[in-house]
């Protein structure tokens, strides 16, 4: 007769054997970037968020059991300019007091060719969230500059959202309403 503690454990462990698959890597953000660009009158102006952190869950075996979350401080927002630093951390924008993180966690990672996969997931801005979906390049992996790592690239992400679906609508017809978005992100295992 089978022992029902055993059997459990045996029940546990295989369950945890899809988990073993993935890898889990941890967004170096000395070595990432996450920038945007938004039309100012006639001309664009860029920036970048200089704090953030994620997890990215791959299973290069079924990209479809992979995850993303990521969190960006608000306050960290660098347009290389002081003054306008300090209003886009104002309610006018992204409003840091109220809403200090932007955060992303993935529903779906499909690969739709080699190397290339398209991420889905719930992004939220000034306490509102939106499913958005962004192609990224997966770079592959090779070891890290410490004896023993092993370091992952996504580059080449890029989508656009609208400022005013988050809440965002200061400066009509000055300020653009896409804000286009990039995606470099170097993570260690």
């Amino acid at each position: 007769m089978r022992h029902p503690f055993r059997t459990l454990l045996a029940g546990l462990a295989l369950a945890a054997l899809p988990a073993l698959a993935q890898d889990t890597y941890k967004i170096d953000p000395v070595h990432s970037e996450v920038s945007f660009k938004v039309r100012h009158l006639l001309a664009k102006v860029s920036g970048r968020f200089t704090k953030f952190s994620g997890t990215i869950k791959v299973d290069p075996a079924d990209y479809s059991k992979s995850s993303v979350e990521v969190s960006i401080e608000a306050t960290s927002i660098n347009t290389d300019n002081e003054g306008r630093d300090k209003h886009l951390k104002s309610a006018d924008f992204f409003d840091v007091e109220k809403f200090p993180a932007l955060t992303f966690k993935s529903t779906s990672v499909k690969e739709v060719a080699k190397g290339k996969l398209e991420v889905t997931g719930d992004f939220t801005l000034r306490g509102v969230t939106k499913r958005i979906t962004f192609p990224i390049t997966n770079a592959g992996t090779q070891p890290g500059m410490k004896p023993g790592t092993v370091v992952a690239g996504f580059v080449d992400g890029a989508l656009t959202i609208n400022r005013n679906d988050f809440g965002i609508k200061y400066g009509p017809g000055i300020l653009g309403d896409d804000v286009a978005i990039s995606l470099n992100i170097e993570a260690g295992k």
